[in-house]
């Protein structure tokens, strides 16, 4: 017997064994208005009303459903709702800017576009066929409650569950399309790792939009655990709901774990959490001395993972096993910041150059509407990562250097070939080589090397307001070096990695 390997997996067991179980502990627009709670039976007559709502307004299967909002128990039943009927979710990062939004939606061929009430003034410009504000009485023009929904005539795991847009090398994102199969396997595969079950408490303090959560909505709702929104990140809020909530598991960039230990210093009493929080730490590569401060004044286990979007999203898993438990802090450090050994069904190689790539499950269908990306991304049957790596004697991966330009800040991807277009349409403006530096807060940050034009005057802050008038906040240069010249081969490209080199001694340089 072969049965499709569907999403609707997780939302028929979640019903069927827990039921009652509470499943999202939702975090309002407005701060006056009390926390609302959810169970699994509950939210699953939410999606179907979504799902009949969408069946009156004609969103046929295959076509792509755009949201754009905040983390919120609504961006997490339209991740539930539309794939599970078979249309395709798209997610799209709420920081960007209303021209990156709009391309997204345009490429996409998105008919129907969601939107956070916070973001409905700066997306105005952003159309679709269906534009709607999430909340309030919109959702109740769209969900049809009683109506029972068609059901996806011929359900398949190879069908394309959701297009995910990652930054690359390129100034325009690529559509990353993950399909059903792909978000099965990285479900049960990062559940099992994590050892996810029911008596589980999540907080999202990852960007829903990201990898789909890193896909663990898909798991959490198929064990029946307990899901708490967290709106915006701020490290005291992450500890009060820990506490409030008993909060168990939580995923994020090093950006966020810097910010819980900083609130940590002023909290009042014991931190909250201690021998029972673990959490799951990628996008950025994580200082030694931030890793050893999670467990001494946390008292949290940290687990490293690698993954991309392309890969729905985990590779790679580390944590520390019982045989290392014994060794000193900082070694014991130093071993869970290596991006880790390969997760359930992955081959991991590395090419005569260096390039990390990768097989199983988990890999991209494709890019969307993009066939030559993703013939050079899949080639030979292996995908590419981008990333320079090792893979030591004990099987552990190690990121050493990226072969795209990507910075990544903060979890965020930046596209260093996009910021440079930005910048170089300042008049004052010769050369311009975008690179990522070291950051204690963020992992690394953007650096613009700016060769100015002859004649001409301009300085730091007129380069960063240019970018931060044009891109999003995070893509702009947070700091400018102004050079006479950029150096380049013979062939006329610049050797970012020599760029790089002075702003990283004594760092260790890498990505998770």
């Amino acid at each position: 017997m072969r049965v499709p390997l569907t999403v609707n997996d997780f939302l028929y067991r979640a019903e069927a064994v827990n039921a009652d179980a509470v499943a999202v502990v939702d975090e309002p627009v407005q701060p006056a208005v009390p926390l609302r709670t959810m169970t699994y039976r509950e939210l699953l007559v939410r999606v179907r009303a979504w799902q009949a709502g969408f069946d009156a307004l004609g969103i046929g299967e295959g076509e792509r459903v755009a949201v754009v909002s905040q983390n919120a128990a609504r961006l997490l039943e339209l991740m539930y709702a539309v794939p599970a009927a078979g249309r395709i979710c798209v997610p799209v990062n709420f920081r960007l800017r209303a021209e990156e939004v709009e391309y997204i939606v345009r490429h996409s061929g998105a008919s129907m576009l969601f939107v956070d009430p916070e973001l409905d003034e700066p997306l105005k410009t952003v159309q679709a066929a269906h534009r709607f504000v999430l909340g309030g009485e919109t959702d109740e023009h769209v969900m049809r409650f009683g109506a029972t929904p068609r059901p996806w005539s011929e359900p398949w795991e190879d069908a394309t569950a959701t297009i995910n847009y990652t930054s690359g090398t390129t100034a325009r994102p690529k559509g990353v399309r993950i399909t059903h199969r792909n978000l099965w396997v990285n479900a049960m595969s990062f559940g099992m790792h994590l050892r996810l079950w029911e008596g589980d408490t999540y907080l999202h303090t990852l960007p829903m939009f990201h990898a789909n959560g890193w896909g663990l909505p898909y798991p959490l709702a198929g064990l029946g655990a307990k899901q708490v929104v967290l709106r915006k990140v701020d490290g005291a809020e992450v500890l009060r709901r820990v506490d409030e909530h008993g909060v168990t598991v939580m995923c994020g960039a090093p950006a966020v774990w810097n910010a819980v230990l900083d609130a940590a210093a002023s909290w009042d009493g014991d931190v909250p959490g201690r021998g029972r929080v673990r959490i799951v730490c990628a996008g950025a590569p994580p200082p030694t001395r931030m890793i050893q401060r999670i467990d001494e004044e946390l008292g949290w286990e940290f687990i490293q993972i690698y993954g991309l979007t392309e890969t729905s999203p985990i590779v790679t898993f580390n944590r520390t096993r019982p045989a290392d438990t014994t060794l000193p802090a900082e070694e014991r450090a130093r071993r869970s910041g290596r991006a880790g050994a390969p997760a359930l069904g992955v081959q991991l190689t590395t090419s005569d150059v260096g390039e990390v790539l990768v097989r199983s499950n988990v890999v991209l269908d494709g890019y969307w509407e993009d066939p030559g990306a993703t013939a050079e991304a899949l080639a030979d049957g292996w995908f590419h990562t981008g990333d320079g790596g090792s893979i030591d004697d004990e099987g552990y991966l190690t990121i050493s250097d990226r072969k795209k330009d990507v910075i990544i800040s903060g979890g965020e991807n930046v596209s260093s070939i996009e910021v440079e277009d930005c910048i170089s349409h300042l008049t004052e403006v010769a050369e311009v080589a975008v690179i990522g530096v070291p950051d204690d807060t963020w992992g690394e940050t953007v650096k613009a090397l700016v060769v100015r034009a002859p004649g001409t005057e301009i300085g730091e802050e007129d380069v960063i307001s240019h970018c931060k008038q044009r891109l999003a906040g995070f893509k702009a240069p947070t700091t400018v070096e102004f050079r006479e010249s950029i150096p380049r081969t013979a062939t006329g490209k610049v050797q970012k990695y020599k760029l790089r080199e002075p702003y990283w001694a004594g760092h260790r340089h890498g990505v998770h």
